[in-house]
Protein backbone atom coordinates (compact mmCIF):
# COMPACT_ATOMS: atom_id res chain seq x y z
CA UNK A 1 0.00 0.00 0.00
CA UNK A 2 2.84 2.38 0.89
CA UNK A 3 4.50 1.67 -2.47
CA UNK A 4 1.26 2.47 -4.28
CA UNK A 5 0.89 5.67 -2.26
CA UNK A 6 4.37 6.91 -3.15
CA UNK A 7 3.95 5.78 -6.74
CA UNK A 8 0.81 7.91 -6.88
CA UNK A 9 2.66 10.90 -5.48
CA UNK A 10 5.42 10.43 -8.05
CA UNK A 11 2.87 10.27 -10.86
CA UNK A 12 1.21 13.48 -9.68
CA UNK A 13 4.59 15.17 -9.41
CA UNK A 14 5.72 14.16 -12.88
CA UNK A 15 2.40 14.63 -14.69
CA UNK A 16 2.73 18.42 -15.06
CA UNK A 17 6.24 17.96 -16.46
CA UNK A 18 5.08 15.42 -19.03
CA UNK A 19 2.11 17.59 -19.96
CA UNK A 20 4.40 20.58 -20.43
CA UNK A 21 6.20 19.00 -23.38
CA UNK A 22 4.86 19.17 -26.91
CA UNK A 23 4.48 15.46 -27.76
CA UNK A 24 3.27 15.30 -31.35
CA UNK A 25 3.18 17.72 -34.26
CA UNK A 26 0.49 16.27 -36.53
CA UNK A 27 -0.02 19.03 -39.08
CA UNK A 28 1.27 22.32 -40.45
CA UNK A 29 2.16 24.62 -37.51
CA UNK A 30 1.24 21.96 -34.93
CA UNK A 31 -1.85 20.53 -33.27
CA UNK A 32 -3.20 23.98 -32.35
CA UNK A 33 -1.92 25.60 -35.57
CA UNK A 34 -0.11 28.21 -33.51
CA UNK A 35 3.61 27.48 -33.84
CA UNK A 36 4.04 27.23 -30.05
CA UNK A 37 6.12 24.54 -28.40
CA UNK A 38 6.99 23.44 -24.89
CA UNK A 39 9.95 21.50 -23.52
CA UNK A 40 13.01 22.19 -21.41
CA UNK A 41 15.35 20.60 -23.97
CA UNK A 42 14.20 22.75 -26.88
CA UNK A 43 17.28 24.63 -28.14
CA UNK A 44 17.71 28.39 -28.36
CA UNK A 45 20.97 28.18 -30.30
CA UNK A 46 22.31 25.81 -32.92
CA UNK A 47 24.54 25.48 -35.96
CA UNK A 48 25.36 22.69 -38.40
CA UNK A 49 27.12 20.92 -35.50
CA UNK A 50 25.91 22.51 -32.24
CA UNK A 51 22.88 20.88 -30.57
CA UNK A 52 22.40 18.61 -33.59
CA UNK A 53 20.99 15.19 -32.64
CA UNK A 54 21.01 14.13 -36.26
CA UNK A 55 20.78 15.52 -39.77
CA UNK A 56 19.56 13.42 -42.64
CA UNK A 57 20.12 14.06 -46.33
CA UNK A 58 16.72 13.94 -48.00
CA UNK A 59 16.25 12.67 -51.56
CA UNK A 60 14.70 15.21 -53.88
CA UNK A 61 13.25 18.33 -52.36
CA UNK A 62 10.08 19.97 -51.16
CA UNK A 63 8.90 22.79 -48.95
CA UNK A 64 6.40 20.73 -46.97
CA UNK A 65 6.99 20.80 -43.23
CA UNK A 66 7.76 17.62 -41.28
CA UNK A 67 5.02 16.16 -39.10
CA UNK A 68 5.77 13.97 -36.08
CA UNK A 69 3.84 11.28 -34.25
CA UNK A 70 5.51 9.23 -31.52
CA UNK A 71 8.76 7.87 -32.97
CA UNK A 72 7.91 8.65 -36.59
CA UNK A 73 8.79 11.73 -38.61
CA UNK A 74 7.02 12.16 -41.96
CA UNK A 75 8.05 14.39 -44.83
CA UNK A 76 7.24 14.54 -48.53
CA UNK A 77 9.43 15.32 -51.53
CA UNK A 78 9.53 15.25 -55.31
CA UNK A 79 12.54 13.33 -56.61
CA UNK A 80 14.07 13.35 -60.06
CA UNK A 81 17.32 12.10 -61.57
CA UNK A 82 20.17 14.48 -62.20
CA UNK A 83 21.54 17.40 -60.20
CA UNK A 84 19.42 19.47 -57.86
CA UNK A 85 18.05 22.75 -59.11
CA UNK A 86 20.19 25.72 -58.15
CA UNK A 87 18.54 27.78 -55.41
CA UNK A 88 19.00 31.51 -55.03
CA UNK A 89 17.99 33.96 -52.33
CA UNK A 90 16.70 37.51 -52.36
CA UNK A 91 13.33 38.59 -53.67
CA UNK A 92 10.60 36.61 -55.34
CA UNK A 93 10.95 37.13 -59.10
CA UNK A 94 8.27 35.97 -61.49
CA UNK A 95 8.54 33.31 -64.13
CA UNK A 96 8.18 29.57 -64.01
CA UNK A 97 9.88 26.32 -64.99
CA UNK A 98 8.25 23.30 -66.61
CA UNK A 99 10.42 20.20 -66.19
CA UNK A 100 9.87 17.38 -68.66
CA UNK A 101 11.91 14.68 -66.93
CA UNK A 102 10.32 11.98 -64.80
CA UNK A 103 9.63 12.91 -61.17
CA UNK A 104 8.63 10.66 -58.28
CA UNK A 105 6.27 12.05 -55.66
CA UNK A 106 7.40 10.49 -52.37
CA UNK A 107 6.60 10.26 -48.69
CA UNK A 108 9.39 9.35 -46.27
CA UNK A 109 9.14 8.05 -42.71
CA UNK A 110 12.20 8.71 -40.55
CA UNK A 111 13.05 7.27 -37.15
CA UNK A 112 12.74 9.96 -34.47
CA UNK A 113 15.80 8.75 -32.54
CA UNK A 114 18.26 8.13 -35.38
CA UNK A 115 17.02 10.06 -38.41
CA UNK A 116 17.29 6.96 -40.57
CA UNK A 117 14.67 6.46 -43.26
CA UNK A 118 12.42 3.63 -42.02
CA UNK A 119 10.25 3.44 -45.10
CA UNK A 120 9.50 5.38 -48.25
CA UNK A 121 6.60 5.16 -50.65
CA UNK A 122 6.15 6.42 -54.17
CA UNK A 123 2.74 8.00 -54.67
CA UNK A 124 3.16 8.85 -58.33
CA UNK A 125 5.70 8.82 -61.12
CA UNK A 126 5.73 10.89 -64.29
CA UNK A 127 6.52 14.26 -65.79
CA UNK A 128 5.06 17.16 -63.77
CA UNK A 129 1.64 18.08 -65.18
CA UNK A 130 2.03 21.78 -64.38
CA UNK A 131 4.88 24.31 -64.17
CA UNK A 132 6.10 25.81 -60.90
CA UNK A 133 7.95 28.88 -59.72
CA UNK A 134 11.74 28.34 -59.87
CA UNK A 135 11.83 28.36 -56.06
CA UNK A 136 8.62 26.50 -55.37
CA UNK A 137 8.58 22.70 -55.22
CA UNK A 138 6.28 19.90 -56.32
CA UNK A 139 5.93 18.86 -52.67
CA UNK A 140 5.00 22.07 -50.84
CA UNK A 141 1.86 20.75 -49.14
CA UNK A 142 2.51 19.53 -45.58
CA UNK A 143 1.15 16.04 -44.79
CA UNK A 144 -1.18 15.44 -41.86
CA UNK A 145 -1.57 12.50 -39.46
CA UNK A 146 -4.10 11.35 -36.87
CA UNK A 147 -1.71 8.88 -35.23
CA UNK A 148 -3.18 5.95 -37.17
CA UNK A 149 -2.78 7.14 -40.74
CA UNK A 150 -0.70 9.69 -42.59
CA UNK A 151 -2.08 11.64 -45.55
CA UNK A 152 0.31 12.88 -48.23
CA UNK A 153 -1.23 15.46 -50.53
CA UNK A 154 0.19 16.76 -53.80
CA UNK A 155 -2.25 19.24 -55.34
CA UNK A 156 -1.30 18.40 -58.93
CA UNK A 157 -1.69 14.66 -58.36
CA UNK A 158 -4.06 13.80 -55.48
CA UNK A 159 -4.10 12.57 -51.89
CA UNK A 160 -2.55 9.31 -50.68
CA UNK A 161 -3.28 7.60 -47.36
CA UNK A 162 -0.93 5.17 -45.59
CA UNK A 163 -0.87 3.53 -42.20
CA UNK A 164 2.09 4.44 -39.99
CA UNK A 165 3.97 1.34 -41.15
CA UNK A 166 3.76 2.53 -44.76
CA UNK A 167 0.96 0.28 -45.99
CA UNK A 168 -1.08 2.03 -48.72
CA UNK A 169 -4.71 2.31 -47.62
CA UNK A 170 -6.35 4.44 -50.27
CA UNK A 171 -5.71 7.16 -52.81
CA UNK A 172 -7.81 9.75 -54.58
CA UNK A 173 -6.47 11.38 -57.71
CA UNK A 174 -7.83 14.32 -59.65
CA UNK A 175 -6.98 16.52 -62.58
CA UNK A 176 -4.24 19.10 -62.30
CA UNK A 177 -5.24 22.74 -62.71
CA UNK A 178 -3.49 25.82 -63.98
CA UNK A 179 -2.07 28.06 -61.25
CA UNK A 180 -1.54 31.79 -61.57
CA UNK A 181 1.82 32.62 -63.15
CA UNK A 182 2.70 28.94 -63.35
CA UNK A 183 3.93 29.28 -59.76
CA UNK A 184 2.80 25.91 -58.43
CA UNK A 185 0.77 24.89 -55.40
CA UNK A 186 1.04 24.93 -51.60
CA UNK A 187 -2.30 24.46 -49.76
CA UNK A 188 -2.00 21.76 -47.08
CA UNK A 189 -4.82 19.38 -46.05
CA UNK A 190 -6.46 19.50 -42.61
CA UNK A 191 -8.15 16.83 -40.51
CA UNK A 192 -11.13 17.10 -38.19
CA UNK A 193 -12.69 14.04 -36.62
CA UNK A 194 -13.49 11.59 -39.42
CA UNK A 195 -12.99 14.00 -42.31
CA UNK A 196 -10.09 15.23 -44.38
CA UNK A 197 -10.62 18.71 -45.85
CA UNK A 198 -8.78 19.96 -48.93
CA UNK A 199 -8.96 23.33 -50.66
CA UNK A 200 -7.76 23.55 -54.26
CA UNK A 201 -7.84 27.15 -55.49
CA UNK A 202 -6.67 27.51 -59.09
CA UNK A 203 -7.33 29.36 -62.35
CA UNK A 204 -9.75 26.80 -63.78
CA UNK A 205 -12.13 25.34 -61.21
CA UNK A 206 -11.53 26.10 -57.53
CA UNK A 207 -13.15 23.84 -54.97
CA UNK A 208 -13.13 22.52 -51.42
CA UNK A 209 -13.76 18.85 -50.73
CA UNK A 210 -14.43 16.72 -47.65
CA UNK A 211 -13.25 13.10 -47.75
CA UNK A 212 -13.88 10.22 -45.37
CA UNK A 213 -10.49 9.84 -43.73
CA UNK A 214 -10.75 6.03 -43.53
CA UNK A 215 -11.87 5.33 -47.10
CA UNK A 216 -11.16 8.43 -49.19
CA UNK A 217 -14.81 8.53 -50.27
CA UNK A 218 -16.01 12.03 -51.15
CA UNK A 219 -18.57 13.29 -48.64
CA UNK A 220 -19.17 16.67 -50.24
CA UNK A 221 -17.62 19.16 -52.62
CA UNK A 222 -18.32 22.88 -52.99
CA UNK A 223 -17.21 25.12 -55.81
CA UNK A 224 -15.38 28.31 -54.86
CA UNK A 225 -15.61 31.62 -56.73
CA UNK A 226 -11.86 32.08 -56.42
CA UNK A 227 -8.68 32.00 -58.42
CA UNK A 228 -5.24 30.73 -57.39
CA UNK A 229 -4.32 30.87 -53.71
CA UNK A 230 -1.90 29.21 -51.36
CA UNK A 231 -3.65 29.62 -47.98
CA UNK A 232 -4.27 26.44 -45.95
CA UNK A 233 -7.78 26.26 -44.40
CA UNK A 234 -8.21 26.44 -40.63
CA UNK A 235 -10.58 24.46 -38.42
CA UNK A 236 -11.95 27.04 -35.97
CA UNK A 237 -13.53 25.47 -32.90
CA UNK A 238 -15.20 28.31 -31.03
CA UNK A 239 -17.93 28.71 -28.42
CA UNK A 240 -20.68 28.65 -31.05
CA UNK A 241 -19.64 25.96 -33.54
CA UNK A 242 -16.82 24.44 -35.56
CA UNK A 243 -16.00 26.21 -38.82
CA UNK A 244 -13.72 25.72 -41.81
CA UNK A 245 -12.13 29.11 -42.50
CA UNK A 246 -10.56 29.81 -45.88
CA UNK A 247 -8.87 32.87 -47.33
CA UNK A 248 -9.16 33.64 -51.03
CA UNK A 249 -8.25 36.19 -53.64
CA UNK A 250 -11.63 37.85 -53.42
CA UNK A 251 -12.93 37.01 -49.97
CA UNK A 252 -12.31 35.15 -46.75
CA UNK A 253 -15.07 32.61 -46.23
CA UNK A 254 -16.19 30.32 -43.45
CA UNK A 255 -18.12 27.09 -43.95
CA UNK A 256 -19.77 24.65 -41.60
CA UNK A 257 -18.62 21.02 -41.54
CA UNK A 258 -21.08 20.16 -44.30
CA UNK A 259 -19.78 22.81 -46.69
CA UNK A 260 -22.52 25.40 -46.12
CA UNK A 261 -21.31 29.00 -46.29
CA UNK A 262 -21.59 30.76 -42.91
CA UNK A 263 -20.00 34.16 -43.48
CA UNK A 264 -17.70 35.99 -45.83
CA UNK A 265 -15.42 39.00 -45.68
CA UNK A 266 -14.29 41.18 -48.58
CA UNK A 267 -10.96 42.95 -48.48
CA UNK A 268 -8.41 40.24 -49.18
CA UNK A 269 -5.67 40.64 -51.75
CA UNK A 270 -4.63 38.94 -54.96
CA UNK A 271 -2.04 36.66 -53.34
CA UNK A 272 -2.80 34.90 -50.07
CA UNK A 273 -0.57 32.33 -48.36
CA UNK A 274 -1.15 32.51 -44.59
CA UNK A 275 -3.22 30.06 -42.58
CA UNK A 276 -5.65 31.73 -40.14
CA UNK A 277 -5.33 31.06 -36.41
CA UNK A 278 -7.29 31.50 -33.19
CA UNK A 279 -6.50 32.73 -29.67
CA UNK A 280 -8.39 34.62 -26.96
CA UNK A 281 -11.72 33.64 -28.50
CA UNK A 282 -10.89 35.50 -31.73
CA UNK A 283 -9.99 34.44 -35.26
CA UNK A 284 -7.01 36.13 -36.88
CA UNK A 285 -6.62 36.29 -40.63
CA UNK A 286 -4.75 38.51 -43.03
CA UNK A 287 -5.25 39.74 -46.53
CA UNK A 288 -1.74 39.09 -47.78
CA UNK A 289 -0.14 40.90 -50.68
CA UNK A 290 1.12 44.51 -50.49
CA UNK A 291 0.66 44.81 -46.71
CA UNK A 292 -3.06 44.10 -46.78
CA UNK A 293 -5.38 44.26 -43.76
CA UNK A 294 -5.16 42.06 -40.68
CA UNK A 295 -8.47 41.17 -39.00
CA UNK A 296 -9.52 39.86 -35.58
CA UNK A 297 -12.97 38.28 -35.91
CA UNK A 298 -15.51 37.35 -33.23
CA UNK A 299 -17.29 33.98 -33.38
CA UNK A 300 -20.93 33.55 -34.32
CA UNK A 301 -20.96 35.65 -37.50
CA UNK A 302 -23.26 35.13 -40.47
CA UNK A 303 -23.64 36.69 -43.89
CA UNK A 304 -21.37 39.44 -45.21
CA UNK A 305 -19.27 40.88 -42.38
CA UNK A 306 -17.17 43.21 -44.55
CA UNK A 307 -16.15 46.56 -43.11
CA UNK A 308 -17.69 49.76 -44.38
CA UNK A 309 -15.30 52.16 -46.05
CA UNK A 310 -13.04 53.81 -43.47
CA UNK A 311 -14.14 51.53 -40.60
CA UNK A 312 -11.75 49.30 -38.66
CA UNK A 313 -14.32 47.34 -36.65
CA UNK A 314 -17.97 46.29 -36.62
CA UNK A 315 -20.21 43.81 -34.82
CA UNK A 316 -18.13 40.83 -35.91
CA UNK A 317 -14.71 42.37 -36.47
CA UNK A 318 -13.19 43.21 -33.10
CA UNK A 319 -10.35 45.19 -34.66
CA UNK A 320 -8.34 45.45 -37.84
CA UNK A 321 -5.10 46.98 -39.05
CA UNK A 322 -5.34 48.34 -42.62
CA UNK A 323 -1.71 47.42 -43.42
CA UNK A 324 -1.01 44.81 -40.77
CA UNK A 325 -0.68 41.63 -42.82
CA UNK A 326 2.37 39.86 -44.15
CA UNK A 327 2.47 37.97 -47.45
CA UNK A 328 3.90 34.53 -46.70
CA UNK A 329 4.72 33.90 -43.01
CA UNK A 330 1.85 33.09 -40.66
CA UNK A 331 1.19 34.97 -37.43
CA UNK A 332 2.41 34.11 -33.97
CA UNK A 333 0.50 34.79 -30.76
CA UNK A 334 2.30 34.30 -27.46
CA UNK A 335 0.26 35.36 -24.47
CA UNK A 336 -1.33 38.65 -25.50
CA UNK A 337 1.43 39.51 -27.99
CA UNK A 338 0.71 39.07 -31.69
CA UNK A 339 3.86 39.00 -33.81
CA UNK A 340 3.72 39.67 -37.55
CA UNK A 341 6.78 38.76 -39.62
CA UNK A 342 7.01 40.52 -42.97
CA UNK A 343 8.78 38.86 -45.89
CA UNK A 344 11.35 41.62 -46.23
CA UNK A 345 12.65 41.07 -42.70
CA UNK A 346 10.49 43.32 -40.51
CA UNK A 347 8.88 42.25 -37.25
CA UNK A 348 5.93 44.03 -35.61
CA UNK A 349 4.08 43.28 -32.38
CA UNK A 350 0.52 44.17 -31.35
CA UNK A 351 -1.85 43.40 -28.52
CA UNK A 352 -3.78 40.37 -29.76
CA UNK A 353 -6.96 41.36 -27.93
CA UNK A 354 -7.12 45.03 -28.93
CA UNK A 355 -4.83 45.46 -31.94
CA UNK A 356 -2.90 48.22 -30.14
CA UNK A 357 0.74 48.55 -31.16
CA UNK A 358 3.28 47.07 -28.73
CA UNK A 359 6.23 47.84 -30.95
CA UNK A 360 6.21 48.98 -34.59
CA UNK A 361 8.05 47.29 -37.42
CA UNK A 362 11.65 46.57 -36.49
CA UNK A 363 14.16 45.55 -39.12
CA UNK A 364 15.83 42.19 -38.70
CA UNK A 365 18.15 42.14 -41.66
CA UNK A 366 19.74 44.53 -44.11
CA UNK A 367 20.39 42.95 -47.46
CA UNK A 368 19.83 39.39 -46.23
CA UNK A 369 17.42 36.74 -47.45
CA UNK A 370 13.67 37.10 -47.21
CA UNK A 371 11.39 35.28 -44.78
CA UNK A 372 8.89 32.66 -45.98
CA UNK A 373 8.71 30.18 -43.07
CA UNK A 374 6.21 30.97 -40.31
CA UNK A 375 7.62 32.00 -36.91
CA UNK A 376 7.54 29.79 -33.82
CA UNK A 377 8.12 30.30 -30.10
CA UNK A 378 9.03 28.55 -26.86
CA UNK A 379 10.84 29.22 -23.58
CA UNK A 380 10.61 33.01 -23.82
CA UNK A 381 12.01 33.25 -27.35
CA UNK A 382 10.54 33.94 -30.78
CA UNK A 383 12.28 32.31 -33.75
CA UNK A 384 12.32 33.68 -37.30
CA UNK A 385 13.87 31.62 -40.12
CA UNK A 386 14.91 33.29 -43.35
CA UNK A 387 15.61 31.72 -46.72
CA UNK A 388 19.38 31.76 -46.13
CA UNK A 389 18.91 29.24 -43.33
CA UNK A 390 19.53 31.83 -40.62
CA UNK A 391 17.19 31.87 -37.62
CA UNK A 392 16.84 35.19 -35.83
CA UNK A 393 16.12 34.71 -32.12
CA UNK A 394 14.13 37.55 -30.56
CA UNK A 395 13.02 37.95 -26.97
CA UNK A 396 9.35 37.14 -26.45
CA UNK A 397 8.59 40.42 -24.71
CA UNK A 398 7.09 43.90 -25.06
CA UNK A 399 10.28 45.37 -26.52
CA UNK A 400 12.19 44.29 -29.59
CA UNK A 401 15.43 42.63 -28.53
CA UNK A 402 17.53 40.52 -30.87
CA UNK A 403 19.29 37.82 -28.87
CA UNK A 404 21.27 35.86 -31.46
CA UNK A 405 21.34 34.35 -34.94
CA UNK A 406 21.67 30.65 -35.69
CA UNK A 407 22.85 29.61 -39.16
CA UNK A 408 22.52 26.30 -40.99
CA UNK A 409 24.18 27.29 -44.29
CA UNK A 410 21.41 25.98 -46.53
CA UNK A 411 18.39 27.40 -48.31
CA UNK A 412 15.20 27.20 -46.20
CA UNK A 413 11.53 27.91 -46.84
CA UNK A 414 9.78 25.16 -44.86
CA UNK A 415 8.16 26.01 -41.53
CA UNK A 416 9.83 24.02 -38.70
CA UNK A 417 8.14 21.50 -36.38
CA UNK A 418 8.42 20.91 -32.63
CA UNK A 419 7.95 17.61 -30.81
CA UNK A 420 9.27 15.68 -27.81
CA UNK A 421 11.78 18.29 -26.76
CA UNK A 422 13.24 18.66 -30.25
CA UNK A 423 13.09 21.20 -33.04
CA UNK A 424 12.96 19.97 -36.64
CA UNK A 425 14.18 22.25 -39.42
CA UNK A 426 13.97 21.24 -43.06
CA UNK A 427 16.41 22.87 -45.45
CA UNK A 428 16.82 22.41 -49.18
CA UNK A 429 18.93 19.28 -48.74
CA UNK A 430 18.51 18.06 -45.16
CA UNK A 431 16.23 17.51 -42.20
CA UNK A 432 17.73 18.49 -38.84
CA UNK A 433 16.68 17.31 -35.42
CA UNK A 434 17.95 19.87 -32.89
CA UNK A 435 17.91 19.53 -29.13
CA UNK A 436 19.66 21.20 -26.22
CA UNK A 437 22.35 18.96 -24.83
CA UNK A 438 22.03 18.37 -21.10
Amino acid sequence: MKQLFFAGLLYLALAPIAAAQTENWPQFRGAQVDGLGQGVTLPDKWSTIENVVWKTELPGWGWSSPVIWDKRVFVTAAVHDGPRDKMFAGGYPGGFVKPTDVHRWMIFCLDFDTGKIVWQREAHQGAPPQPRHPRNSYASETPVTDGERVYAYFADIGVFCYDLAGKPLWEKRWDSYRIRGGWGTGISPVLHRDRLFIVNDNENSSFMVALDKKTGKQIWRVERAEKSNWATPFIWQNDFRTEIVTIGTNRARSYDLDGKLLWELAGTSGLVSQIPMSKHGLLYLGAGYHYGPLYAIRPGASGDISLKEGATSNKWIAWSQPRGSSIHPGYLISGERLFVLFDAGLLACSNAKTGATIFPRERLNTGGGRFYASPWAYNGNVFLLNEDGTTWVVEDGPKFKLLRKNKLDDFAWATPAIARGSLFIRTYTKLYRLQKKT
